[in-house]
């Protein structure tokens, strides 16, 4: 997935391969991208002979749907949340800070 987040535009199987170090099999590379499409995690399309792939959504959107499921499979939610709040550093806590700021106006 970071391969083709990186490549920003949509990238065949020996496009990918060749950005993979250590290079792997061109068939290892075919199938992951194929069961990343049953997750719906890609989407490819047809470019002349060959398919090309791309993310269905961006890093920012998968990571934050991939906290949303961490934070829905815990028992305590406020607990996880000040945990998490306590790792951040000062930069990171003041940007958390400003951005529920502006989604509490939003709200309201």
């Amino acid at each position: 997935m970071n391969v083709l987040w990186s490549a920003g535009r949509p990238m065949t199987p020996a496009e990918v391969q060749a950005q993979l170090n250590p290079v792997p099999a061109y068939n290892t590379v075919q199938t992951i991208l194929i069961r990343l499409i049953d997750k719906q995690l890609v989407r490819r399309d047809r470019v002349g002979k060959a398919h090309a792939y791309e993310p269905v959504r961006s890093e920012a959107d998968a990571a934050a749907a991939q906290l949303r499921a961490t934070l829905d499979s815990v028992g305590d939610r406020e607990l996880t949340l000040q945990r998490f709040a306590e790792s951040l550093d000062a930069g990171e806590a003041l940007t958390l800070s400003g951005l529920l700021s502006v989604l509490r106006r939003a709200k309201s």
